[in-house]
């Protein structure tokens, strides 16, 4: 793990970017390349080649030499590892822990020296808890070959287990869940709504949406980017029906009870904290129904696979037509029509790759730099510290919550209750894997459709979610509800309980800035030299994107 004092991590970025391919790069990156066996080993600066051989040749030396230009990252950390030891605001599931949730300090170091390192060995002689394994943590070692590579992509460190924004944060995600089966359509004047509000606002430092300075129903629990606070909660993307081939999808599904959460007495806290098998299962209510509740919508980030809700959104896209940005060079050809490139074909494999893109830097930093602790965990803390078993250095903030007293009556501990029987995944927290992947894919989506079509007809659910309403209220752009749509998906992991909110706020710029240099790539695969993306981004910054540079237009 980095030190705090913005130690740069060239160990994790360009030695391992560099020295995997087995020569010395010089100047504008030469390598050498795998050939047949028998064959000597040739420089691949293209002096040997020619015709598409060269072409190819310079292509690549081409990228790699742009992706070696990036700056070196700084890669700080919070310093809680260092300044508390033992893993305590680490993250530590599946190891062997004490009865106050403590991770066993051998364990913890065997994992920590296992990720370093990258060795299959070093994994094997971790402490084994109670069988559930850790979540492919090799993989933060991982080479990029298609976009810029997961190591030179930076993040800002995340906040600290004493910090007034953890004591923010950790409000609302408790909050979260006492709210998890108020319909969408009742934030307004719902009485635990109401006390939520009440208290997020006076936390010293939230970062969350607000209307007129104050966090109110309208912004309660929503994204920051742009389109985010308009119209209905849940984006169209989740909603509207999908052209799947010849036939047509109804986003409806099968709906969770409500009321029915996990984890919140101590010994089965416990017991999955120490890798142990969930105890219990979410049941369900039938008919299938569209998204309604805050469980409603994290159970459909709980079973869903890596880019399902933004294949869906292309396909979508693609049904109500929008017109070709001016970017895409086939908009104003004569005799050709786009497919493999700037087309349908290249769409969809876009959207694709952008979720394995968006992925790997949030690996890398999960495990190689900050190591956060889930809510989860953190609960653990913050009981033992009400009960007085333990002293933990907690904001008093969050230590004079009512949201505590609520759940406290609810299950008789002051841990957060969670909406999945397993809690979360078994990796760290910080950034959220489910978010990068919406940056990423819904940064892909914004650069192919038209952001500023209007969508025709939006849609809300009925009060029963059995059917689809009308909605009346200000028009809802594609882009906006792009964006909706990528935070509607990092905030229904907090709304299940397993992500703080910094998790999917920096993880959204994290899978943006993972998809911009894979559409740089992109643009260096193809011949049409005219052909661009243009795209707003999270911060409402309009950029140009071209093969060698993203400006502000």
């Amino acid at each position: 793990m980095v030190e705090r004092s913005a130690t740069s991590n060239k160990e994790w970025t360009r030695r391992g970017f560099i020295a995997g391919v087995g020569s010395t790069i010089a100047g504008a990156g030469l390598t050498t390349t795998a050939l047949p066996a028998g064959a000597e080993t040739i420089a691949t600066d293209g002096s040997e080649f020619t015709g598409r051989r060269a072409d190819l040749v310079q292509r690549r030396n081409d990228a790699t030499a742009f992706h070696l230009g990036r700056p070196e990252p700084v890669l700080a950390t919070n310093g809680d590892e260092e300044r508390y030891g033992g893993g305590i605001a680490s993250f530590t599931k599946t190891l062997p822990h004490n009865d106050l949730g403590e991770v066993d300090p051998a364990a913890f170091s065997a994992m920590t020296a296992a990720i370093s390192s990258g060795r299959k060995a070093d994994f094997d002689r971790i402490p084994d808890g109670l069988g559930a394994k850790l979540a492919n943590p090799r993989a933060a070692h991982c080479f990029s070959m298609s976009g810029g590579d997961a190591h030179l992509i930076d993040m800002p460190a995340i906040h600290s287990l004493r910090s007034a924004r953890q004591a923010s944060e950790a409000a609302e995600v408790y909050w979260m869940a006492a709210c998890r089966d108020v319909n969408f359509a009742d934030f307004n004047g719902h009485p635990t709504t109401n006390r939520a509000i009440d208290d997020l606002n006076r936390y010293s430092d939230f970062t969350a949406p607000r209307s007129n300075g104050r966090i109110d129903s309208s912004t309660l629990f929503r994204g920051q980017t742009p389109g985010d606070l308009t119209g209905p909660y849940v984006s169209q993307f989740l909603l509207a029906d999908i052209g799947y081939g010849n036939r047509t999808n109804r986003q409806t599904a099968m709906t969770p009870r409500p009321y029915e959460d996990f984890m919140g007495d101590y010994e089965s806290w416990l017991h999955i904290q120490n890798g142990g098998a969930p105890q219990g299962k979410v049941r369900f209510l039938g008919p299938e129904r569209y998204i309604r509740t805050p469980r409603e919508l994290g159970e459909y980030v709980h079973r869903d696979y890596s880019y399902q809700a933004y294949l869906n959104a292309a396909l979508i896209c693609s049904g109500y037509g929008p017109a070709a940005v001016d970017t895409n060079p086939y908009t104003d050809s004569r005799r050709e029509g786009a497919f493999l490139t700037f087309g349908g074909a290249d769409h969809l494999d876009l959207v694709a790759r952008g979720a394995a893109v968006g992925l790997r830097p949030a690996w890398f930093h999960k495990w190689l730099v900050h190591r956060k602790i889930r809510p989860e965990g953190f609960g653990g803390r913050v009981h033992n510290h009400l009960v007085g078993a333990a002293s933990y250095d907690l904001h008093p903030e969050f230590l004079e919550s009512p949201v505590l007293d609520h759940q406290f009556r609810i299950n008789g501990t002051y841990l957060l209750s969670q909406a999945y029987p397993e809690g979360s995944p078994t990796h760290p927290s910080y950034p959220a894997g489910h978010a990068t992947i919406a940056g990423a894919c819904v940064t892909v989506l914004k650069a192919i459709f038209d952001e500023d079509f209007e969508i025709p007809r939006a849609v809300v659910p009925s009060r029963d979610g059995s059917w689809l309403e009308d909605y009346r209220g200000p028009g809802l752009t594609l882009g906006g509800e792009l964006n909706k749509l990528a935070s509607n998906i990092a905030l229904a992991r907090n709304h299940a309980g397993v992500h703080w909110r910094a998790d999917g706020d920096d993880g959204l710029v994290v899978g943006e800035e993972a998809a911009l240099s894979l559409l740089q790539d992109h643009l260096r695969e193809v011949i049409e030299d005219d052909g661009a993306y243009m795209l707003t981004k999270f911060s409402g910054e309009r950029v140009l994107v071209t093969a060698d540079a993203i400006s502000s237009v």
